[in-house]
């Protein structure tokens, strides 16, 4: 135990000291369990503490006195606001690192932070101060002005204006969703981590790559079992599903994946998703709007809810015609290898595709991982941030980490001076939820003295695992998931605004994803490959006929990839644009919802919605659709670097400029415009994906 952590002998809760670590970044060596309530608790008392002390001041409400006030007691600067301190740390693991007891405890305090939310954002002499400001300000500079309005629509939008009776109503509202919330995500972690697939037989192995078996054969040690055990997490699902030739073990592990949190359980979620829509549905309708879309495209580039319908309807216009040919190439390979009666099953497409895609371009994915170490890979993303915008990254075993797996770096601007703390955690395991996502410890912000306050990002994924034979050798897709993550964290180094709730990924999220997707775009370039991709056993750069079968196959079943992303947002807008009481059964209304973009087989029993942690619990409700409408964006920004040249400094500094560091100052179509110097259009991404020929 660290001496600052004692007084008189007697410890004293790290949350409520200066962290005393490099850059005062989470001291998570020192955390224990104990520390989350005590130091939530007392965030909440301060807050109520600082509250109260605006409302009594006697002196006429200003922009400065009340809407970005200072705490006034001395010996709290670096922790004054210490609710968000201990929230950003607890939520954070409760999604990277978690385990029963950490669960309980969110199901503990869940309800009782939201309560206070509510009693800040429905407490009337709150709003009425505000709105004071709101209608008498003094003049104001464009982010200043941003945030008053943010401030005081942020509140009307959290019911300042509702009747006594409806704000009760709408405090038990937000307070059963939050727990349902929660709930959900525990249970899609809980259902995902049971499943196990354990096999003896190295026969059933056949066609399944060295390295997955190997990843496997790991697995297995770790449950004390003899053979190979499959799960659920990518990293072992996804090589299975496409690579093995066993049909029952596909279908197996295939409906294990896609029936979880459906049976009669502890952890099903059906009810709960019924639930959560009619919840929110009831928030919207409570503040004067006609369904949740509604609500939530008031701060959206999409603005109204048919501008999205017309965005999914040009692209199934666009794409399903290419679809259906892409998906008769499939069936027809697999009647040529299994006869003309063979019925083609969703657990059949990764397989056989990969089986085309062999055929077609002699290039199984495999064939890459050797050229994708993982700490190759890092200097390659890494590097590509240092060639386009001149930051360089530095270890530093100094910074306490939450998990062994997890690596902190300093990252230095390109005159040295200090940018952002990032931690990258790369490989699956139990405590950690699937999937892949950035996320800040600490936000940027600058003070009143002007110091610029740093931030503490982080990237968490899951990638293929090291194993006793080799080092973390990664497929292209995780190359890609890698650049994306990184791309939102790059939005985060760079943050360089006034206030921290508009800095970095603050901003409207159909905007959120541009960062992210822009940076997939190079995982194809040669260029870019050739600065890192490097055969782990020999040191060969990878070969150019390998980067030209990659290129060559980019657009492989890009059509079919489309309507998936387009399945999943016809799915959340259907539920989210709900204007009556949602009754439904969940599992036929999803696959009612989607009908129009799915061109395979439904089957009767598997559910999405169940496991949609992204519409039901991570933000994305009513906004999946934010995927593919950055995705317009990405293409038409990378246009200006394939002009210009892949590494060119100016286009980056401009992006960096404009997009990167600006976070939520200003409209996202006003800063987009003022990099690209126009309104986006689709071409570049039709252009892209071979759907349309170059004008030029």
């Amino acid at each position: 135990m660290n001496d600052n952590t004692k007084k008189e002998g007697k410890r004293i809760n790290p949350f409520f000291l200066p962290y005393n670590t490099p850059h005062e970044t989470a001291p998570f060596d020192k955390i224990t369990l104990a520390d989350y309530e005590e130091a939530m608790l007392e965030g909440i008392r301060r807050d109520n503490e600082q509250i109260e002390e605006m409302l009594n001041d006697p002196e006429e409400p200003t922009f400065d006195n009340t809407i970005i006030r200072e705490d006034k007691q001395e010996g709290r600067k670096h922790y004054y606001d210490l609710l968000g301190r201990v929230t950003s740390v607890f939520f954070n693991l409760l999604s990277a690192e978690t385990n029963d007891d950490m669960d309980a405890l969110a199901q503990k305090m869940s309800p009782i932070l939201t309560k206070h939310s509510n009693d800040i954002s429905l407490n009337p002499k709150v709003f009425e101060r505000i709105k004071y400001v709101y209608e008498h300000h003094r003049e104001l500079t464009p982010e200043e002005a941003r945030l008053l309005e943010d401030s005081y629509d942020g509140l009307v939008r959290s019911g300042a204006l509702l009747s006594e009776k409806d704000k009760d109503k709408l405090r038990k509202l937000t307070e059963e969703a939050s727990v349902l919330s929660l709930q959900f995500s525990q249970n899609v972690l809980k259902e995902n981590k049971a499943y196990s697939l354990h096999i003896t037989d190295e026969k059933k192995l056949e066609g399944i790559p060295d390295t997955a078996l190997e990843v496997a054969k790991e697995a297995a040690k770790e449950h004390e079992l003899e053979g190979w055990v499959f799960t659920l997490d990518m990293p072992s699902y996804s090589p299975f599903i496409t690579y093995c030739k066993d049909r029952a073990l596909r279908k197996e592990i295939f409906m294990a994946r896609n029936t979880i949190c459906t049976k009669d359980n502890e952890e099903n979620n059906l009810e709960i998703c019924k639930r959560l829509v009619n919840l929110r549905r009831e928030m919207a309708q409570l503040l004067g709007y006609e369904t949740y879309a509604d609500y939530v495209m008031k701060y959206r580039m999409a603005a109204k809810v048919e501008n999205v319908y017309k965005l999914f309807d040009n692209l199934l216009e666009a794409y399903k015609p290419t679809a259906m040919k892409e998906r008769d190439e499939v069936i027809a390979l697999a009647k040529e290898q299994e006869g003309e009666n063979f019925e083609m099953m969703a657990w059949d497409s990764a397989y056989y595709s990969h089986q085309l895609q062999l055929k077609k371009y002699n290039l199984d994915p495999e064939e890459l991982r050797p050229y994708f170490e993982v700490n190759n890979v890092i200097k390659g993303v890494f590097g590509l941030a240092t060639r386009l915008y001149g930051i360089t990254f530095k270890e530093n075993k100094d910074i306490p980490v939450y998990h062994p797996d997890v690596k902190p770096y300093e990252v230095y601007d390109e005159d040295g001076s200090y940018l952002a703390v990032l931690y990258v955690d790369f490989h699956p395991r139990k405590g950690k939820r699937d999937g892949a996502w950035m996320t800040e410890y600490q936000g940027q912000w600058i003070d009143k003295k002007g110091e610029n306050h740093r931030p503490h990002t982080s990237l968490v994924m899951n990638l293929s695992k090291p194993t006793d034979e080799k080092p973390a050798l990664l497929r292209l897709g995780e190359v890609e998931t890698f650049l994306h993550e990184f791309g939102h964290s790059l939005h985060g180094i760079f943050a360089n605004t006034r206030f921290e709730s508009l800095s970095g990924t603050n901003v409207w999220w159909d905007f959120v994803e541009l960062p992210s997707q822009f940076m997939e775009n190079f995982a194809i370039e040669k260029d870019f490959l050739r600065t890192f991709a490097f055969h782990y056993q020999t040191g060969e750069p990878i070969p150019d006929e390998l980067i030209e079968k990659i290129v060559a196959s980019r657009n492989y079943n890009v059509a079919s990839a489309c309507l998936r992303q387009v399945s999943f947002g016809l799915l959340d807008m259907a539920y989210y644009t709900q204007k009556e009481e949602f009754t439904e059964d969940i599992i036929p209304f999803e696959k009612k919802a989607w009908e129009k973009a799915i061109i395979g087989k439904q089957l009767p029993d598997t559910c999405m919605t169940v496991q949609f942690s992204h519409i039901m619990a991570g933000g994305y409700s009513a906004g999946y659709y934010s995927y593919k409408w950055a995705e317009v964006l990405d293409a038409d920004a990378f246009s200006m670097f394939k002009k210009n040249g892949i590494f060119d400094k100016t286009t980056a500094k401009s992006f960096r400029d404009n997009i990167l560091s600006k976070g939520g100052t200003e409209h996202p179509m006003t800063l987009y415009k003022r990099f690209r110097g126009q309104e986006p259009t689709i071409d570049a991404l039709l252009e892209r994906n071979g759907i349309k020929n170059n004008k030029a």
